[in-house]
């Protein structure tokens, strides 16, 4: 698996844009196995076992969930801009790019687990697992990169799925992130899987929060 994930993050050998063939099990893998070990660490700041198991499988469902609720979409763009006979190729760059972020996250975790030991705030907790989560999404953003390029040269229509599928599964993602809270487990509250406001709209209760502050 290590050789995997260094390919991946290198965008070489097996998970090189163009490769003949697609290592799926081990993109899957990567991607959503990964990003397990980071939820893990993320939850033991709360020092309740409980709230490392949630934060465990959590991590790894906000990321395949998002992946999973914009692929439909992200087929329907590629099919109405004439580039279905390239969704393979999209595809893997997308995985790539899943299982970036999932191997940085698992590669960050131990430097979260020394900030936690070493004495922090829950405030600086969820800073420094959002430092983390903003490095890794660069990471796998590099990697996609990296697999659209060839894509664009031969066809820049892929520009156009590439921008559709960023601002869709942003837009999930922080929808999902919101509904799945608390990750990290604050002190105010009793260890949840989800915390009693976790359905409602994180756009509107942002746009509310400006209100208020204005």
């Amino acid at each position: 698996m290590l050789g995997h994930a260094t390919e991946i993050l290198r965008a070489e050998g097996r998970h090189q844009p163009g490769a003949p063939t697609t290592a799926w099990a081990a993109l899957l893998v990567a991607a959503l196995a990964t990003p397990a070990i980071h939820g893990a660490v993320m939850g033991t700041w709360s020092g309740r076992p409980l709230q490392v198991f949630y934060s465990l499988t959590k991590v790894p469902l906000l990321l395949g969930a998002a992946t999973l609720v914009c692929l439909p979409n992200f087929f329907v763009v590629n099919t109405l801009l004439g580039l279905r006979e390239d969704f393979h190729a999209a595809l893997r760059g997308v995985l790539a790019s899943q299982a970036t972020l999932g191997i940085s996250l698992a590669a960050l975790s131990p430097l979260i687990g020394l900030i936690y030991v070493s004495g922090c705030s829950y405030p600086l907790a969820t800073l420094t697992n959002g430092a983390a989560f903003l490095t890794a999404t660069l990471a796998g953003q590099w990697t996609l990169a990296r697999h659209y390029r060839p894509l664009v040269e031969r066809d820049p229509r892929h520009r156009v799925g590439l921008v559709g599928w960023l601002v869709l599964y942003q837009f999930v993602s922080i929808q999902l992130a919101w509904s799945l809270r608390p990750f990290i487990g604050s002190p105010d509250f009793a260890t949840t899987y989800f915390r009693e406001d976790s359905w409602t709209n994180a756009y509107v209760d942002a746009v509310q929060a400006m209100l208020m502050a204005l």
